[in-house]
């Protein structure tokens, strides 16, 4: 097999979420996943931890007009991606989704896959995301 050289120079993994209000968005993965923003504009928000980058950028106007976030927001589940963070807790995850305006599914919606306790949810644009959290 052929390697590939190693890009970006980082080594970590990246996705790009489109969000009508980058801030909200931007706190909500900030506080559930962790991660800490290293950049920060009017049209985009990057934010890492040591082995993930996502960056939160604005929809614009035009089209972000035609999008009606409701509360609480509706899931996005008809989109063949969905992100996965692991937590060290998904009960402290669901309250800090809950106080950011997100949702994690209840605790009796978790379900096993691999190592891991497993739970979906939403950001607070209806943005479907999976949080994990290591069961061995």
């Amino acid at each position: 097999m052929t390697q590939i050289a190693e890009y970006p120079p980082s080594g970590k993994a990246a996705a790009v979420l489109y969000a009508k209000n980058i801030d909200p968005v931007s706190a909500f993965y900030e506080q559930v996943a962790g991660l800490e923003t290293t950049e920060s504009t009017a049209s985009f928000k990057v934010l890492e931890s040591a082995t993930f980058e996502l960056t939160v950028v604005a929809i614009p106007q035009a089209i972000a007009a035609a999008i009606a976030i409701t509360t609480p927001p509706a899931r996005r589940e008809d989109t063949p991606i969905k992100l996965v963070f692991f937590v060290a807790s998904i009960a402290i995850a669901r309250a800090t989704a809950a106080r950011c305006g997100g949702e994690l599914n209840a605790a009796e919606r978790e379900w096993q896959f691999r190592d891991f306790t497993v739970c979906d949810g939403h950001d607070p644009e209806g943005n479907v995301l999976q949080v994990r959290e290591q069961t061995r």
